[in-house]
């Protein structure tokens, strides 16, 4: 098991590129079930979790290739069982739910597993389901599910459910009549899935708002799509330029999806500009300084940055104030921030964080993906050397981060242990 050894109090100077995103991948891959020809994914990220989605589809009857940023698919006989090995590692194998039942009437999927980071229950994917026709038992663990064939439905979510709003849309593109969801996830990934499935035949109207209209049709079929970039991994690079006091120029950076992180970014004192060139991010004059985060569904802010905002909060002059309303359990970082000197006390999902001068390096251990981007935050920003156990967490959703940290003037070096 790898770690990463990071020498911190370097100002990061530099350009730096965002690659494509990790949660508009997935759920677009596993939309290669419902193709009926081969199809070319391009900028998909070299991620552990692509590599077990392009596993799992494998094991499910496709053909499947990944060769640098390219994935590859061709058509194939299904399979409609997913099976606990793969599934028990990424959440986001619950997304052949909907493929698969809407291609063979039957599916057998795991219970998924991933971060730990809350409950984050498929009920309302499986009462959705139900709602289209299907019906579900629980055996030895796993989800079984069966129909004679989904038909449209009206669908009202009970809150705003990602994963659940990309399963049904999946599932609805080929089922029999039109499908309403209200209530629906508004995340660029959710539209990115959505473009990507029209750029295949699909009717699909809404996409970006609160009520998703989709017309069964019955087939889809396309050559190629390119994924969007990474809104997150982007969001983290701007946070290192603030962290570490530097400069850096992040090309291929998503802007406008990030309105609402660079709002409190430039709240804490950073200097952020939008050009042909990419995004420029600096710390201003003044230094950071303190603000106040409530984590919400698109468009508000992202809980996928909510650790590394925390770590800039840090060393931040006033106080800040972070509460998390998406997940229960996301503060996981917050005890090993406090070992490199963080000043930090939690009540319920509220996260009261004073600045200190810097941090210490120290040894801390992720517990989850982006606890660990936060903990190289820390570790770049913090006086001496940090050492990042479980590391494989960061794998699953950055490629390649040392190296293109270290590119900028960071010293990270990947120890096997």
């Amino acid at each position: 098991m790898d770690k990463l050894v990071i020498e911190g109090g370097v100002p990061l100077h530099g350009t730096i590129e965002v690659s494509g995103s990790k949660n508009a991948a997935l759920p677009i891959l596993f939309s290669a079930i419902l193709l009926d020809s081969p199809f070319s994914f391009q900028n998909v990220p070299r991620l552990q979790d692509i590599t077990t989605t392009i596993r799992l589809l494998r094991m499910l009857g496709l053909s499947c290739e990944q060769e640098g940023n390219t994935v590859r698919t061709e058509p194939g006989a299904l399979n409609p069982e997913a099976p606990y090995d793969l599934v028990r590692t990424m959440r986001a194998s619950v997304l052949c739910l909907g493929p698969l039942l809407t291609r063979l009437g039957r599916a057998r999927v795991s219970l998924p597993g991933g971060c730990a980071i809350g409950a984050r229950p498929v009920d309302q994917h499986l009462k959705a389901f139900e709602q289209m026709g299907a019906r579900f038992d629980l055996e030895g663990g796993d989800i079984v599910g069966r129909c004679s064939r989904l038909h449209g439905a009206h669908i009202v979510f009970d809150m705003p459910t990602v994963g659940g709003t990309e399963n049904l849309l999946m599932a609805a593109a080929l089922a029999d009549g039109t499908t309403i969801l209200e209530n629906a996830a508004r995340e660029p990934e959710v539209v990115d899935l959505a473009n990507f499935l029209r750029s295949c035949g699909a009717k699909i109207s809404g996409h970006g708002t609160g009520i998703i209209t989709v017309e069964g049709v019955t087939s889809l079929s396309g050559e190629s799509y390119s994924i969007m970039p990474d809104r997150i991994e982007a969001g983290t690079f701007l946070a290192a330029a603030g962290i570490t006091g530097g400069k850096l120029l992040v090309k291929n950076c998503p802007f406008a999806e990030l309105e609402t992180v660079v709002g409190k970014l430039e709240q804490m004192g950073m200097e952020i500009t939008n050009s042909e060139e990419g995004v420029l991010a600096q710390c201003g004059k003044a230094g950071l300084h303190g603000t106040d985060v409530k984590t919400q569904p698109y468009p508000g802010f992202p809980t996928d940055m909510q650790a590394q905002i925390m770590a800039m909060m840090t060393i931040a002059s006033r106080s800040s104030i972070v509460e998390e309303r998406i997940f229960e359990n996301r503060f996981m970082h917050v005890p090993e921030m406090v070992r490199m000197g963080a000043q930090i006390t939690i009540s319920g999902r509220t996260a009261m964080i004073r600045g200190v001068e810097h941090l210490i390096g120290a040894q801390v251990m992720a517990s989850d993906l982006r606890a660990s981007a936060s903990l190289v935050l820390a570790g770049l920003a913090a006086h001496g050397t940090t050492h990042v156990r479980r590391i494989y967490h960061l794998d699953r959703g950055y490629e390649e981060i040392e190296k293109k940290l270290n590119a900028v003037g960071a010293r990270i070096e990947r120890v096997e242990q």
